[in-house]
């Protein structure tokens, strides 16, 4: 049959235009009367375009005025848009930007998001008047790059109309739009931001050095500025939008190594995120190595007109203090902690390693980057070469070095050492105590000095200091002090709270807010207190407590909420939150079986378990499962292989012993092997509890083998009497037979009898001749007659000498 006609598939009353037969070519005519088009390629019968319908009917009646929006049925067969395009999934949704597109949407199917995206694409560039909307603007979490240009021509300043189509370009390769164009006409806002020239642009970068695009190097096309401001954006914290499909989304992201996902719920089109703003300046002060004033002065803004954006100028002590150390302004840092070759275990030495550039080379900071990881790598070379030149046992002084750098004479490398004893540093409460020196002493590589300097690093002072509260450690540019550097990321909670159900949150709370640490390497993951309000110190001490060198948090494992504990069950089921008091804390032989739903083996053997659990006495022994697919367990405990039977004997519980695999799981076998590894030798002698134990043990194996020999000799008993039954059976059977086939030879002979008689008869009269001939005639019928009555009764014959022999051959098959 051949396909019914399409139908509308938005309303006639909507603000939808319905091209519901494919007319393609119908839409382009319409495009070039419009400056913002919007397609939506649906099919009729897809569910994800039927949900998207009232979406994109919210957004085209807010913004009909403006956007022309365009719905194409891309499925009918007969229609242009199935022969033109190929789409592979449904609903697809195109912007064009007059000439410009087509820029493709692959975010959320949410009103709030397709219209956020939406007026990107209405409006590209924001126009920045005034130095507090110049903070504003680069205050903001995502990157932002503002172009400088003066409207003196008339239409536009040469580059305008490239820097706008390079917008275009970002929001049509990154659908997350998370760069922001800006661009400026006022030359005195504009040299804030280092930019003099018309037609420069500049990215602005928060805990890196902002950069200006190079044109003398790279030519000044859409195409080439999108590209470099994707290459060169600085990533604090990234949202995660999955799209709902098989991908491999997370699993990129986790593979980076530590996660922090934060779940908040985000409206896009709100003016106001305060709650995001405060996460943004935690995720500020975490990357924010080098202290630079571009930083200070995005977190430091408050909606002040008159603050500068950038303010040059320092304070007398803080230039003369980077004066008289080099560590101060240095572009990069690392803290390593030599290892100990002596016994004196209470003393560390703990050493500073910075890349720095001399005096005589000032490249101009909005070119090159600070932190330059090759020169790092080749500065911990240099050092570790040069390790024993430190190296003391006890030291009051902080030993400054400095190393040319093999790649570049204008570049050297700052390493300065200390010893920290830990005893007495446990007796000093203050903080700024414990890290203050009274002297640095330089080497003779380096130039000394009285200045005072500390060396913090998180994990040293927790480490060397154990008393000493996390709260108070700073969080300022810890990414670059740890070995955990964590990755930011930011979920809707709004459309993705079912990741956080996963990970721990709680499904009845009513505030969506959630807060995990995923270390995939590590496979652990720890989850925020949800009794703590979502904060900036919340989150702050949540990273802390992580990146310390012992981290005191507890990993979360995932527990069954359906399992009740029942104390009258034989086998106790076990749980992720039960597991260490069952099987570690008691004081009981443990018998674990690891098990599925979905494992039909495990649930064979079930019968046998509970016939353990009763055959074992209770005070001693306890017979217990785990559904591994619903709880998680200790990595040490893990398995790969369903039924999994570990034994944990008492006293015992880490020389945990696995069920061999090539042994058949049964009764005889299973206590074989708990009676061999319950009964391993200890050093200590056998007390007369010991003995008591065993005894009642043995006499519990006695008391089941004699129910066993009981329960067999009642099913040998039943089965004699069945046997006679049956042989009664038989005997009569068998004289109903014999009677039969007697009566049966009585009638055989009477048959025989009447035969020879009849036989005679027919004799006697074959001698009389009759003269007639009709007589004659008569003769003959008779004849006919006999015949064929002597036939009829011989055949009866044999039919009764057959059946007797039948019977009787059936009666000696029985007997």
């Amino acid at each position: 049959m051949p396909a019914k006609l399409p139908v509308n598939f938005f309303s006639t009353r909507s603000p939808v235009i319905d091209l519901f037969r494919g007319q393609l070519d119908y839409a382009d005519q319409l495009r070039q009367d419009s400056e913002i088009v919007l397609y939506f390629f649906y099919a009729p019968w897809c569910g994800q375009s039927i949900a998207a319908r009232g979406e994109i009917e919210h957004v085209a009646s807010r913004l009909s005025d403006q956007v022309l929006f365009v719905a194409v049925n891309c499925w009918w067969n007969q229609g242009k848009c199935r022969k033109q395009k190929h789409f592979f999934y449904f609903p697809v949704i195109h912007l064009y930007h007059q000439s410009f597109g087509p820029i493709e949407y692959k975010g959320p199917m949410s009103a709030v998001y397709i219209e956020k995206f939406v007026r990107r694409v209405m409006t590209p560039l924001l126009y920045i008047s005034s130095r507090s909307k110049l903070l504003d603007f680069l205050s903001n979490y995502e990157p932002g790059v503002v172009g400088f240009f003066e409207f003196n021509a008339s239409p536009q300043p040469p580059g305008y109309l490239t820097f706008f189509t390079s917008a275009l370009h970002s929001l049509k390769k990154d659908y997350l739009g998370t760069i922001r164009f800006g661009v400026v006409t006022d030359k005195r806002v504009a040299e804030e931001i280092s930019l003099v020239h018309p037609g420069s642009v500049y990215l602005h970068r928060h805990a890196n050095t902002s950069l200006i695009y190079p044109k003398d190097i790279m030519n000044f096309t859409a195409e080439n500025i999108c590209k470099w401001a994707l290459e060169n954006r600085e990533m604090l914290i990234r949202w995660l939008r999955p799209h709902g499909g098989k991908s491999l989304l997370l699993n990129n992201e986790l593979k980076k190594g530590p996660a922090l996902l934060i779940f908040i719920p985000y409206n896009p089109l709100a003016e106001i995120h305060p709650l995001l703003d405060e996460i943004t300046k935690v995720a500020l002060e975490y990357h924010k190595c080098n202290k630079s004033q571009a930083a200070e002065a995005d977190l430091q803004h408050a909606g002040d007109s008159d603050s500068p954006a950038f303010d040059s100028s320092v304070t007398d002590a803080q230039l003369k203090f980077s004066e008289t150390f080099p560590i101060a302004k240095s572009p990069c840092c690392n803290t390593v902690v030599l290892p100990q070759w002596h016994s004196i275990s209470r003393t560390h030495n703990v050493c500073e390693l910075c890349v720095n550039q001399t005096l005589g080379v000032k490249p101009n900071k909005v070119h090159v980057p600070h932190c330059n990881f090759l020169e790092i790598e080749a500065a911990l070379d240099s050092f570790y070469l040069q390790e024993h030149t430190f190296f003391q046992v006890i030291s009051n002084t902080i030993e400054c070095s400095n190393f040319l750098s093999f790649y570049s004479p204008f570049s050297y490398y700052t390493a300065c050492c200390r010893t920290v004893n830990r005893h007495f540093l446990s007796f000093i409460s203050s903080e700024k105590t414990i890290f203050e020196t009274p002297k640095v002493a330089f080497s003779s590589h380096g130039k000394k000095d009285n200045t005072q300097f500390s060396i913090p690093h998180i994990e040293d002072r927790n480490c060397f200091i154990p008393d000493l509260n996390i709260s108070s450690t700073n969080i300022t540019g810890l990414s670059c002090r740890t070995n955990k550097t964590l990755n930011l990321y930011l979920l809707d909670s709004n459309l993705f709270w079912i990741y956080a159900e996963r990970l721990g949150a709680s499904r009845s709370t009513h505030l969506k807010e959630f807060a995990a640490i995923v270390d995939l390497k590590e496979e652990v993951h720890y989850v925020l207190d949800q009794n703590q309000s979502l904060v900036g110190p919340t989150l702050e001490n949540f990273i802390k407590n992580f990146s310390v060198l012992y981290s005191p948090l507890k990993r979360h494992l995932v527990d069954d909420p359906s399992v009740h504990v029942d104390e009258e069950h034989v086998v106790t089921e076990v749980t992720t939150s039960t597991f260490h008091q069952t099987v570690f804390l008691s004081a009981k032989n443990v018998l674990l079986l690891y098990y599925a739903q979905w494992c039909g083996f495990c649930a064979s053997l079930n019968h046998i378990f509970i016939q353990l659990a009763r055959l074992l006495p209770p005070d001693s022994f306890t017979v217990a499962r785990i559904d591994v697919t619903r709880n998680d367990l200790p990595w040490e405990f893990m398995t790969d292989r369903l039924p999994t039977i570990l034994f944990f004997p008492h006293q015992r519980k880490e020389q945990s012993v696995k069920f061999p695999e090539d042994f058949s799981v049964n009764l005889p076998n299973l206590l074989k092997f708990i009676l061999h590894h319950s009964s391993l030798s200890s050093s200590e002698p056998c007390t007369k509890e010991c003995l008591h134990k065993e005894s009642v043990l043995q006499q519990g194996h006695i008391s089941h083998l004699e129910r066993e020999i009981q329960k067999l000799r009642s099913e040998i008993s039943a089965l004699h009497q069945a046997h006679d039954q049956l042989e009664a059976q038989l005997s009569e059977k068998l004289q109903e037979l014999a009677d039969a086939s007697e009566n049966l030879l009585k009638e055989n002979a009477l048959l025989r009898i009447l035969v020879a008689s009849r036989g005679g008869k027919l004799q006697s009269k074959d001698e009389i001749e009759e003269p007639l001939q009709s007589e004659q005639t008569l003769h003959e019928d008779n004849d006919i007659s006999l015949s064929t009555a002597t036939a009829a009764l011989e055949e009866k014959r044999i039919d009764n000498i057959d059946t007797i022999e039948t019977e009787h051959s059936s009666g000696n098959r029985t007997e």
